[in-house]
């Protein structure tokens, strides 16, 4: 079996990818390296800001600026597989090139960075009080900060925390797993466009959508896995009762239709309310609560929820390891 036939064999890219979620756990994404050349999703950020500011024309009707918006992403999203094939076809031609193929995906993951950012926002609340937090969390969310008090800050962090865990670590795993590099590259890109275009504002609402609507699809299944990873992990055992009960439960009510699975599965894990009411900027939006348990979350709470963060992606690695290093097993012995 070549190297190239193990990359692109369903699973068979699991273990260099599990390898790159480990690397990347161990060593995030060097700074001086972003300093000097910036971050693939950086560049991505830079291509879709160049689009849009060319077919995103906010006196065109909303039928062409959805027609825009879907060719934009297209041209994103070709751009993106075209390169990331090139690259994993490229590096399966040379000594090592496997090595190379795990750094790349390293690059495409951010378990440790998201660890890095959420655990800024606990230092800031604990050393630094009320002020302190709003600005460490300014950094991770989009609500308005000057709108929270010190649980406000905690939960947003929290809440972030969760779908990240889903966003930033299981589904580019699970699109890896699956697609090797082009499909982390891929997913990252679809993601990095929601995030900038998918908005439902006067500018965006019509332009972004399919990138929203991709976005909703690509993470339907990584959603629900990452709250199963929550479930998982969660100590006691005895706490999974409640936790499966406030997903099922709560799971729906959010406006998200995939956020809202690994932000309940969170608030069950800590026993605390997340979600709720959030300004950004001046619209309001009355968001359910999920969870049963108090709503003056604070810093010890993030401290928590990054322990119980750090065991569910070592579940997720395990478990997309060990499947991957079953299949392997199966084709040796065969």
């Amino acid at each position: 079996m070549t190297a190239s036939d193990f990359v692109v064999h369903p699973f068979g890219s699991g273990l260099i990818i599990v390898a790159g979620l480990l690397l990347e756990a161990m060593i995030g994404y060097p700074p001086a390296l972003f300093k000097a050349i910036g971050h693939p999703v950086s560049w991505m950020g830079a291509l879709l800001s160049l689009l849009e500011r060319t077919f995103n024309k906010p006196d065109s009707s909303n039928k062409v600026q959805f027609l825009s918006g879907g060719l934009a992403l297209g041209f994103l999203l070709m751009v993106v597989g075209g390169t990331s094939y090139f690259v994993q076809t490229l590096l399966l031609h040379l000594p090592y090139g496997i090595i190379g193929l795990c750094i790349a995906a390293a690059t495409l993951l951010a378990g440790r960075s998201l660890y890095e950012h959420v655990a800024m926002v606990a230092h800031a609340l604990a050393e630094q009080g009320l002020e302190g937090g709003r600005h460490a969390i300014s950094l991770l969310v989009g609500r308005d900060p000057a709108q929270l008090d010190e649980a406000g800050v905690a939960r947003a962090a929290l809440e972030s925390l969760a779908e990240n865990f889903s966003d930033g670590v299981v589904a580019p795993l699970f699109w890896g797993v699956v697609f090797g590099l082009p499909g982390i590259a891929l997913y990252k890109a679809v993601n990095t466009a929601d995030s900038m275009i998918g908005h439902r504002n006067a500018q965006y609402e019509y332009f972004g959508k399919c990138a929203a609507r991709l976005d909703d699809v690509l993470n339907y299944i990584p959603a629900r896995l990452a709250a199963a990873f929550l479930y998982l992990v969660a100590l006691p055992s005895s706490h999974q009762n409640r936790i499966y009960k406030i997903v099922r439960r709560d799971a729906p009510l959010h406006l998200s239709w995939n956020a809202g699975w690994p932000e309940a599965a969170m608030a069950g894990a800590l026993d605390v309310r997340l979600g709720g009411p959030r300004h950004y900027g001046a619209r309001h939006v009355e968001g359910a609560w999920l969870g049963d348990g108090r709503t003056d979350v604070n810093a010890g709470d993030i401290k928590r929820g990054l322990c119980v963060y750090v065991r569910a992606g070592y579940a997720c690695a395990l478990l997309f390891g060990f499947m991957s290093a079953a299949w392997l097993g199966t084709v040796l012995l065969d």
